[in-house]
């Protein structure tokens, strides 16, 4: 789980997510600017259409989609994953889940989405998005005939020859 942490308090008391944090434009064909911190450390200015910031779970689901790399459960990262970036050599990055990551967004209009799972409020470029990971864990049920690899395999296709 994540957590996001802003002065406003954007989402009420229910600023966690399971599987991402989004941030992308909103009422404009104009990508944004989205700068990323780790920690105190700069690590870039993603110029595209937003930016995903998802856990394990969330691997698989929207930053998939945009080409992020799929994580298994009970790894201790995030992915930050670019939405449509403008440059071609942008690409995915795994980050340790004890890490904060903060993004400060930009761009011609003036106001953007945030996005906690499917719930989404409007926010403009002085709210500053601040990700942590949460201080408490879900439980999720895994039956016995069933597990993470053999599910992700069989969605993907993986293993099979589709020639005949």
């Amino acid at each position: 789980m994540l957590n996001l942490i802003t002065e406003e308090q954007l989402f009420g008391e229910d600023n966690f997510a399971l599987n991402e944090l989004t941030v992308h434009k909103k009422d404009s064909s104009s990508m944004i600017t989205i700068h990323t911190y780790i920690g105190d450390l700069y690590l870039n200015s993603y110029w595209a259409d937003g930016l995903i910031v998802a856990t394990p779970t969330g691997s698989t689901a929207y930053s998939l989609s945009c080409g992020g790399p799929i994580m298994v459960p009970g790894a201790q990262d995030y992915v930050i994953t670019p939405i449509a970036p403008h440059n071609l050599n942008v690409r995915p990055v795994v980050v340790p889940d004890d890490r904060t990551i903060r993004l400060k967004i930009e761009g011609r209009g003036k106001e953007y989405l945030c996005s906690l799972d499917s719930r989404s409020v409007t926010i403009d470029s002085a709210v500053e998005l601040t990700i942590k990971k949460a201080n408490f864990q879900i439980n999720v049920i895994q039956t016995e005939n069933q597990n993470f690899l053999n599910t992700i395999r069989n969605k993907m296709m993986w293993g099979l020859d589709r020639r005949n």
